[in-house]
């Protein structure tokens, strides 16, 4: 892997959360994986320990990747190996996302959430 220096001169990140990375310099391996269950009701309500991952489908399948059938031919050439940023300025880096200033060999980031809404039943307006 390609070595340069990583040379950040300011940064301001209000928020990191769920399974993000802030990396200011070279990596060889970054995973991330997040998972989450978002239950959204009407009417207030707590039942306590409420889903398992292993219930819902959405955790189940795997995430198709296509395979890379072409040949790639790379070549590149460092002048000057450093990475230079001045100002970074971020709201928010959330749910298996990474910021990075630097180069990486391999990255693999894995976001699941299920929404689920429960609403309320009005039978006044059955027909």
């Amino acid at each position: 892997m390609l070595q340069r220096t990583s040379v950040v001169n300011h940064i301001k990140v209000e928020t990191i959360s769920f399974s993000s990375i802030l990396e200011i310099g070279d990596s060889t391996f970054t995973q991330g994986f997040s998972r989450a269950i978002a239950v959204q009701r009407e009417a207030e309500a707590f039942f306590g320990y409420e889903a398992e991952f292993k219930s819902y489908s959405a955790f189940q399948i795997p995430i198709p990747f296509s395979p890379i059938t072409e040949n790639i031919s790379m070549h590149s050439q460092q002048l000057n190996p450093i990475t230079k940023v001045e100002n970074i300025d971020v709201i928010g880096v959330s749910t298996s996302s990474i910021l990075q200033v630097g180069s990486s060999k391999h990255i693999s980031m894995e976001a699941r959430i299920d929404h689920i809404r429960h609403l309320l039943t009005d039978h006044s307006d059955e027909i």
